[in-house]
């Protein structure tokens, strides 16, 4: 699940619910490398910061599902979550699936999520989005926050 560097860049937005408790806000982030999103999301859990799904998670960015407890998520009504296969670079430049680590994500979504993506014929190399009343019957809905946010 590798990306160009440019397309790398998501959005996280940091803002402050506390010294000991933050909240991270994904608007638009495409994925990348699955490692980077266990690390970082292991961190995350670690340091007890709540997600808020704003926008874009696709790709290996959806690991917060499986990383962050469902109830340290939220999603707002622009929550856009793409799932699909793994892939990746072989010899020749050329990408792949990559079947291992397609079953090794399948197997740390929650249930639902599996279910869900099971209905749709499982990860695949065609990406599914979950929106909308299904993303919502799935995660609460965030509560509209008026302070401002800081770029992380």
């Amino acid at each position: 699940m590798r990306f160009p560097a440019g397309v790398l860049a998501g959005l996280l937005l940091l803002t402050g619910t506390g010294a000991s408790h933050a909240v991270v806000r994904i608007a638009n982030d495409r994925g990348g490398p699955i490692a980077y999103y266990i690390e970082r999301y292991e961190k995350l859990r670690a340091e007890r910061q709540s997600v808020v799904i704003d926008g874009l998670c696709a790709s290996a960015c959806t690991i917060v599902l499986a990383t962050i407890a469902s109830d340290d998520i939220c999603v707002t009504s622009k929550a856009r979550l793409a799932f699909h296969a793994a892939w990746d670079f072989g010899r020749n430049g050329r990408t792949f699936t990559d079947r291992g680590a397609t079953r090794m994500l399948y197997s740390m979504y929650p249930s639902p999520i599996q279910q869900w993506l099971d209905r749709r014929g499982g990860l695949t190399p065609r990406t599914v989005f979950l929106q909308g009343k299904e993303l919502h019957g799935m995660y609460r809905e965030c509560e509209l926050d008026p302070r401002p946010s800081a770029t992380r």
